[in-house]
């Protein structure tokens, strides 16, 4: 094991220490993973604004019917990420997650065929 990979690892051992052993630890990595959460989807949001104005073309020349699908698939798929972790608090919201997720890449993968057979 290398030098480096071994502070890595010491590094995580040490914050999980912190979070386990400091008075409202708990709360604190609540928080972090919150905020990495937040800072996830908006990156998320921001991909797929750069992605629109790169393919702005493209995706205009779809038609209505298919534009549509892909902004609802995309925006099903970016609020069924947001909300993941209530949906998995239950059997039936982690098979209702499954199938959203699945019905967006569906959607999505269909929209792409449209585009390759048209272009």
């Amino acid at each position: 094991m290398s030098l480096e990979t071994a502070r890595n690892i010491a590094i995580v051992v040490l914050l999980g220490l912190v979070v386990w052993l400091v008075p409202g630890g708990g709360e604190g990595a609540a928080f972090i993973n919150q905020l990495l959460y937040a800072i996830f989807i908006v990156l998320m949001a921001v991909g797929c604004g750069m992605l629109y104005r790169n393919f702005r073309g493209e995706i205009f020349s779809l038609g209505d019917a298919w534009r549509f699908a892909l902004y609802a698939a995309v925006g099903i798929a970016i609020v069924t990420v947001s909300i993941t972790g209530r949906l998995w608090d239950s059997g039936a919201g982690a098979a209702l997650w499954f199938a959203l997720i699945a019905g967006a890449s569906y959607t999505l993968y269909l929209v792409w065929q449209r585009h390759r057979s048209y272009s």
